[in-house]
């Protein structure tokens, strides 16, 4: 993984984490999320609008449909991720999960599918990233275990989802070439165009009541999450999903810090043997 590549996806990292702290301290809900996508869309429209021009974007009508199935499962991830936040899942369990389940199946379904073939450094490289990260969740034998077990269900299928739009967004900003902040835009309309009427279903009142009253908190998720995912679809375009993906889960570090120092979550020693062995990690994708 080349050294651009590497910051791209670092940066990415800690701005994926300060989102998903920022959702979890606020209490979510789809109300805020919707309005979040839609603040995001009005905020991101003229640098996609430059994006397209300066790179001489070329539309094709199937262009469309795929940000549609990506926006989808875009919008399941959020969901799922937020119904495990508020299903009582701590920050430095639910994140973690979800982050790890969806590198394991991207990596497997890029090798063994894809065909693309990492050096066995990077491959042992991704793998310590992986069992790091899992180190910071604590005894897995223990997550079944009180009201945490609904919570970790809801992070699984939110990793399934990481793995799904991953494979998915490498071959359209890769193979097909969209522009990054193109295709993130364009994944975003879609999900907006489903999110706003679902949120005024299940939950009423909810985007007004987040405009109103947590409105710092929708500008930081409105502007965070589309930035460090159009980094890391940046990263996509010139390095092999199979190490992106894994690289990305520093931010499974920068949210332990995040939980166990502002929300209070602890057990700080097993963390810092973890990130020791997830700095390794990032190591061996750089030089393999």
């Amino acid at each position: 993984m080349s050294l651009l590549a590497l910051a791209l996806v670092l940066l990415a990292a800690l701005l994926h984490a300060a989102w998903n702290f920022t959702l979890k301290k606020s209490g979510g809900g789809s109300g805020l999320l919707a309005v979040a996508t839609l603040v995001s869309l009005v905020v991101y429209a003229p640098l996609a609008v430059g994006s397209a021009w300066v790179q001489r974007y070329r539309f094709e009508p199937f262009h469309v449909a795929l940000m549609f199935g990506a926006g989808m499962v875009h919008m399941a991830y959020i969901l799922l991720l937020d119904r495990a936040y508020r299903s009582g899942g701590d920050l430095s369990i639910v994140y973690p999960l979800a982050r790890t389940t969806g590198p394991m199946l991207t990596i497997l379904v890029a090798v063994f599918v894809l065909g693309e073939q990492p050096g066995p450094i990077a491959l042992a490289g991704a793998g310590l990233v992986l069992v790091s990260a899992l180190l910071l969740t604590g005894n897995p034998f223990t997550w079944h275990q009180g009201d945490s077990a609904k919570a970790i269900g809801f992070a699984l299928a939110t990793g399934c989802m990481i793995a799904a739009y991953t494979l998915i967004d490498k071959r359209s900003v890769a193979t097909l070439l969209i522009p990054p902040l193109v295709y993130d835009w364009g994944c975003n309309a879609c999900r907006t165009i489903v999110l706003i009427p679902y949120s005024r279903r299940h939950d009423p009142g909810g985007m007004a009541a987040a405009w109103r009253d947590q409105r710092p908190t929708v500008f930081a998720v409105a502007i965070l999450s589309p930035l460090g995912y159009i980094l890391v679809l940046t990263a996509m375009v010139f390095t092999p999903v199979s190490l992106v993906a894994p690289a990305r889960e520093l931010s499974i570090l920068f949210a332990a810090i995040m939980g166990a120092h502002f929300l209070k979550e602890g057990d700080v020693k097993r963390r810092v043997l973890a990130a020791a062995g997830m700095v390794l990690g990032v190591i061996g994708l750089a030089v393999g």
